[in-house]
């Protein structure tokens, strides 16, 4: 390569070059302060759509119910809408987590195959499939999978699958299965009105 002295067109320009390791270095911090400024627009949106503190106690009403509506969360959502979530989260559950995740049924590790009637493992399970699209979409950062392993699946599976779980009073062993929903405070206090 000629020096500047030589009359090169870099002479007024300073080159710069960069190892490849370095470049991937560079590339993987570019793509997470892009998914953070992603993140800061998100919530800059849902900022600017809250109503200010002076506004009135019915507008403030309206605007939660509106937030309600507009929810991802199964449980914010009635009808048709809600069935037709339990059936995109079943084939979920059904074709991906339990063939892939789903282990064998203990009295440690128990499981309902009527869960969809356990409300807490609906909203758990629905809760784990969102994060899951949300970390296994094209455009997360690539430790996305890894980062649903640690924060997302291994917890949930932990709840739902725990002898004191929402499946507690459920099938323990594939020979003998059985289904029975506990009851939740609200079912005890009525009970005892």
């Amino acid at each position: 390569m000629p020096s500047p002295a030589e009359g090169s067109t870099e002479s007024n320009h300073n080159v710069f070059r960069l190892p490849a390791g370095d470049l991937d270095d560079l590339a993987a911090s570019l793509r997470r302060t892009i998914a953070e400024v992603r993140e800061h627009g998100t919530l800059l949106d849902r900022l600017a759509s809250e109503p200010t503190d002076g506004s009135s106690a019915a507008v403030r009403a309206n605007h939660q119910h509106e937030q309600a509506a507009r929810s991802f969360f199964i449980l914010a959502l009635g009808g048709a809408a809600y069935r037709d979530e339990l059936e995109a989260l079943t084939t979920w559950v059904d074709h991906l987590l339990l063939p892939v995740y789903g282990r064998e049924i203990s009295s440690a590790r128990p499981w309902c195959a009527r869960w969809q009637e356990h409300p807490e493992a609906v909203a758990r399970l629905h809760g784990l499939w969102l994060a899951w699209q949300q970390y296994t979409d094209a455009e997360a950062d690539l430790a996305g999978p890894a980062t649903w392993h640690r924060d997302h699946l291994d917890h949930v599976m932990a709840q739902l699958r725990s002898p004191e779980g929402p499946f507690a009073a459920c099938t323990t062993s594939m020979a003998r299965p059985s289904h029975r929903l506990l009851p939740s405070p609200a079912d005890l206090e009525e009970e005892t009105a």
